[in-house]
């Protein structure tokens, strides 16, 4: 990797935070926005400036791509808050970052979208993600975009359904994902900050079905294995109601939820944290209290 500086946005997110810790270890140095510098724990370490800003605000970047070779972005919501939505996060910040990036002649630009995308641009959350994708695609930058299969902190919301003593699955449980680690994904992006014009599907070691991932959640937690499977014509009826009596910001992440894990998810396999593990030592967290 040639790359010394890099403008890191989302460092204190679930990637960012793995994404700060290695390009540190390996002595470059990092300009990392964040709203909130009290969340990062790097802050006394000598290849690290912080710069406080709203990448929704563009007045607060001017300039902030000053001296920079590559920006690294993982911006984006899941749920929504703040009242912002997708397009206000996923889209119109990063091309507020975009914009700085061409202003300041940055060579590489690498943004973090998510498996399929671009196959799903009809829901909401992967329309502003691919219309941000086809702007930096066209900006003249040098451009990676990361596509990775479910993090393992998505994979929370099935150890939270198995403390309840229940599991709810639409259709047979039987599609398959191999969702991948933040630190494994954090090497991936790393290792790939020399390609160039190039998109980067990844996903971690273990190919498992949903009914597979419930079963490790059950387990975590020592609990007996209970999963309910529902008729698929439900999760459609669910997306329907939803996005006909609710707002964007009630349905967006359901709807995304809802019609990913309807389908096998494979990316190809990298890393060395399973599932297994990250679930016994966050089954640990939930017995503490």
């Amino acid at each position: 990797m040639k790359h010394t500086n890099v403008l890191l946005a989302g460092a204190t997110g679930y990637l960012g935070s793995y994404l700060l810790k290695i390009l540190i270890e390996k002595e470059n140095q990092v300009i990392a926005i964040v709203r909130n510098p009290n969340k990062l724990l790097y802050e006394s370490e000598n290849y690290l400036e912080i710069k406080q800003a709203e990448v929704t605000q563009p007045e607060t970047l001017r300039d902030i791509c000053k001296g920079i070779d590559t920006v690294i972005s993982t911006v984006g919501i899941t749920r929504q808050q703040d009242g912002l939505t997708y397009m206000d996060v996923d889209y119109k910040a990063n091309m507020n970052l975009l914009a700085e990036a061409k202003k300041a002649g940055v060579r590489h630009f690498v943004y973090i979208s998510a498996i399929n995308g671009n196959n799903h641009r009809k829901l909401k959350i992967f329309e502003a993600k691919e219309k941000f994708v086809d702007a930096l695609k066209s900006s003249g930058l040098h451009y990676t975009i990361i596509r990775p299969n479910g993090f393992f902190s998505d994979m929370k919301d099935f150890l939270q359904m198995a403390t309840s003593g229940r599991i709810y699955l639409f259709g047979s449980g039987n599609q398959k994902l191999n969702p991948i680690h933040g630190e494994d994904l954090a090497k991936v992006i790393i290792n790939t900050l020399d390609d160039v014009n190039k998109e980067v599907t990844i996903g971690g070691p273990d190919i498992l079905s949903l009914n597979d991932i419930s079963k490790l959640a059950f387990a975590a937690l020592n609990k007996p294995v209970k999963i309910t499977h529902l008729p698929n014509w439900l999760r459609k009826l669910s997306i329907w109601s939803l996005r006909t009596f609710t707002s964007v910001k009630t349905y967006g992440p359901i709807e995304f939820f809802l019609t990913v894990m309807a389908e096998d998810n494979i990316a190809p396999l990298y890393g060395n944290q399973h599932l297994k593990d990250f679930y016994l030592r966050e089954a640990n967290k939930f017995l503490e209290f």
